[in-house]
C-alpha cells in the first residue's frame, strides 16, 4: 500500500481550515512580543531630539536676524544729537550696526546697501561724529568720508610745565585751567605705578616729562588724558636712547633728563653734544655748572646780577652737581647729545649773536681762554 502523501492547508484550503487560520492569526497579533523583539539604542533617540532642536534654533535666529535688519529700529527723536566713534579699519557693517543701536538709522542692510551704492565701502573714515535723528543717511555717509577736524595743541621744545599749562587753557577755551594742569602735573608719584620711568622722580613734579610735540584735545580729553598722552610720547621717543655713557659717567636717566633741559636752553642744534661735554667735564671735575638757564628757570627772566648771586636750589653758580628737576622738557636731540657727548677738554664756553643774529660759540679748556672770550 503506498504511503498517505500529506496535503497542507495552502494546497487544498477548505473552510475548517481557513477558519482555523485565521483564528491562528488573530491570536498571534494579541501575543507580547517584547522579550523577541531587537533592543533599540535610546541615544538615537537623544541625537534625534538634539538634531531637531538645533533646525529649529537655526531657523529662529535667522528670522531674527532677518527681522533686525530689515524692520524698523526706534529712532532717535528728530533734532536730538549723538556722538558716534568709528574705529579705525572698522568696517562698514559694524559701523552700521552702531548707527542702528544709536537710532539713526531704521534698518543696516538698507545703509550698507546705501554706502555700496555711493562707492564708500573703502572711504568711511575713523573719527569721531557728532550726528542728528532724522539726519539723511547719505549726509552721514558723506560725513563720515572726512572725519570732522579736532584741534590740536603743540608744545615747543624748552617748554615748563606753566607755559605748558597756558597752552593746553587755551587750547581747550578754558575747559582745562592752566591752574589744573599745574596741580595735575605736580607730583610725579601720582602716575609712577603706570610709567616706571617716573619711579626715582618721587615726588617731584612731572617738570621734563611733557615730551614737547602736537597733541590732539577733543571734547572728551580731560587733564589726565592729555597728561598721559604726554608721558606716552615720552616713553615711545625715549624707547631706543642708549643710556651707557650717563650710566659710565654715575648719572641716572632722571640726571640725564636734567642735563638735556639745561643744554636745550644753553645750546644750538649745532652745538648740542659739544655743550653737553662741557657740562660732563665740569661735573666730572667737580666744578659748578654756573648755567645762566637754571637762574632763569626760579626767576622767571633773564637773570641779573644780583638773580646770580641768589641762595636757591636752581642757582648753579650755588650748588654743586644739578638741579632738582629738570628746568623744561628738552628736545629729543638734547636728549641724544647728553647720551652721546661729543669727547672734548672743553671746561667753559661763551656764545653771542652775530651781525645776522646767528649765535656763535667759543669753547674753551681754560679759564684764561674763556676770559679771553669776552675780549
Amino acid at each position: 500500500m503506498s504511503p498517505r502523501r500529506q496535503v497542507t492547508y495552502s494546497q487544498h484550503p477548505n473552510h475548517a481550515a481557513r477558519a482555523a487560520h485565521a483564528k491562528g492569526e488573530k491570536q498571534f497579533r494579541t501575543y507580547d512580543t517584547s522579550l523577541i523583539r531587537p533592543k533599540r539604542n535610546p541615544i538615537f533617540a537623544i541625537l534625534g531630539v538634539i538634531v531637531l532642536l538645533a533646525a529649529i534654533g537655526g531657523i529662529v535666529f535667522g528670522v531674527f536676524t532677518f527681522l533686525k535688519g530689515c524692520s524698523a529700529n526706534e529712532l532717535l527723536p528728530e533734532g536730538e544729537q549723538v556722538e558716534v566713534v568709528i574705529s579705525e579699519g572698522e568696517g562698514v557693517k559694524s559701523v552700521a550696526k552702531t548707527l542702528y543701536d544709536k537710532g539713526l538709522i531704521a534698518n543696516t542692510t538698507e545703509f550698507t546697501d546705501r554706502v555700496s551704492a555711493m562707492g564708500a565701502e573703502n572711504a568711511l573714515q575713523p573719527g569721531t561724529y557728532v550726528f542728528t535723528g532724522g539726519q539723511p543717511v547719505d549726509d552721514m555717509i558723506t560725513m563720515m568720508q572726512k572725519p570732522p577736524e579736532i584741534p590740536k595743541f603743540t608744545v615747543p621744545e624748552g617748554s615748563t610745565i606753566a607755559e605748558t599749562a597756558e597752552i593746553v587753557a587755551q587750547a581747550s577755551e578754558g575747559r582745562i585751567t592752566a591752574d589744573e594742569f599745574v596741580k595735575a602735573t605736580s607730583k610725579a608719584s601720582v602716575y609712577a605705578g603706570d610709567y616706571a620711568f617716573l619711579e626715582e622722580v618721587g615726588d617731584a613734579s612731572l617738570e621734563g616729562f611733557l615730551f614737547p610735540k602736537t597733541y590732539q584735545i577733543g571734547e572728551e580729553a580731560t587733564v589726565d588724558t592729555i597728561v598721559r598722552s604726554m608721558l606716552n610720547q615720552y616713553s615711545s621717543e625715549t624707547a631706543k636712547l642708549d643710556w651707557s655713557v650717563v650710566e659710565n659717567a654715575g648719572l641716572t636717566r632722571y640726571d640725564a633728563l636734567k642735563l638735556a633741559s639745561i643744554v636745550e636752553k644753553e645750546s644750538d642744534k649745532d652745538h648740542r653734544a659739544t655743550v653737553a661735554s662741557v657740562f660732563y667735564n665740569r661735573l666730572a671735575n667737580g666744578m659748578q655748572l654756573q648755567s645762566d638757564a637754571t637762574v632763569a628757570y626760579f626767576v622767571g627772566h633773564d637773570p641779573t646780577p644780583e638773580d646770580v648771586n641768589t641762595d636757591n636750589p636752581y642757582n648753579t653758580y650755588f650748588i654743586f652737581g644739578l638741579p632738582p628737576t629738570p628746568i623744561n622738557s628738552p628736545s629729543l636731540e638734547c636728549l641724544q647729545a647728553v647720551c652721546a657727548p661729543e669727547q672734548t677738554n672743553y671746561l667753559y664756553f661763551y656764545f653771542e649773536p652775530d651781525e645776522n643774529g646767528q649765535m656763535t660759540y667759543t669753547f674753551s679748556e681754560t679759564y684764561e681762554e674763556h676770559q679771553a672770550a669776552y675780549e
